[in-house]
């Protein structure tokens, strides 16, 4: 139970600082970084993969089912990692660690509608004051929180696909990476031959260590998560995903500096108190289930 529990928790951790990995990226164009994020996790990935002599899952991509959909998984990744970086790179912090904030309850809602699971009345009021939460800060900033509800929607719809999967967590990721090489591939081939390709042109050996680093920095918190997943009650693993936009939240705020008045305070409490209620609820459940 401890080492699974530090496992998530690492994992967590590393995904609350990638704002500070992200922001140190800043001269690099956001397309340019999700690009070199996906050639070097797959390099990184394939030697894993060759350590752990883990290549049986290959058969399984070529049923059409399996390949099409991690097809439409690795895309609705790169767009949620795009956005992600953007947003990152141009002073939304605050509001994308809001769209991880939500996520587990759109989670909620993909289950209802889409794979017909049943809501309880605290899930249903959860969602309820999330709602009103998204629509207050809407209505005080005068413009819908797209980036928070983009990367809600897509997280969700990607976990929902993977909810159901054929692969495993490295399996997965690795497929999800190859179907995204060929186009990683040629756009750094494109901007190669234009002059624009940043890990060529760029001055700064920190800034080309850096992109070679996107490898291991996108697979080893995902090999954390998947170690503890298997350790710890989900009970446990629901309340510890909320550290990651934890930490980026208190980074928006106090390392980046971005504005955060009282007003949009209200409706970051309105969803935090939604969360706190859907995270308790299934707390008593679980504990109750357990003394049934």
């Amino acid at each position: 139970m401890r080492s699974g529990i530090l496992s998530a928790a690492l994992a967590f951790l590393c995904w609350g600082l990638f704002p500070i990995y992200f922001h140190a990226l800043g001269e690099v164009p956001p397309m340019q970084i999700l690009a070199h994020r996906v050639l070097w996790s797959l390099a990184f990935l394939l030697v894993v993969l060759a350590v752990r002599r883990q290549w049986n899952w290959l058969a399984l991509v070529r049923q059409p089912r399996v390949f099409w959909s991690f097809v439409a998984s690795a895309f609705l990744l790169s767009a949620n990692w795009l956005v992600y970086i953007w947003a990152v790179n141009n002073g939304h912090v605050i509001e994308a660690s809001l769209g991880y904030f939500i996520n587990p309850l759109v989670n909620i809602m993909f289950g209802y509608l889409l794979l017909k699971e049943r809501m309880r009345p605290a899930q249903w009021a959860a969602i309820g004051i999330a709602a009103l939460g998204v629509g207050w800060l809407t209505w005080q900033s005068g413009s819908v929180p797209w980036i928070a509800l983009f990367l809600a929607a897509s997280f969700g719809g990607y976990g929902l696909l993977r909810k159901t999967a054929a692969l495993g967590a490295l399996e997965g990721l690795s497929f999800e990476t190859m179907v995204l090489f060929p186009f990683a591939a040629g756009y750094i081939g494109w901007l190669t031959l234009q002059g624009a390709n940043v890990f060529v042109t760029s001055p700064s050996d920190t800034t080309r260590l850096l992109l070679v680093a996107a490898g291991p920095i996108t697979a080893i918190p995902l090999l954390l998560f998947a170690t503890g997943a298997r350790k710890i009650p989900l009970s446990i693993l629901g309340l510890l995903q909320y550290l990651s936009p934890t930490i980026q939240f208190a980074l928006g705020v106090w390392l980046f500096h971005e504005a955060f008045s009282s007003d949009r305070m209200v409706g970051f409490l309105m969803i935090w108190a939604a969360l706190a209620l859907f995270a308790g609820e299934g707390l008593w459940r679980s504990r109750a289930s357990k003394k049934t």
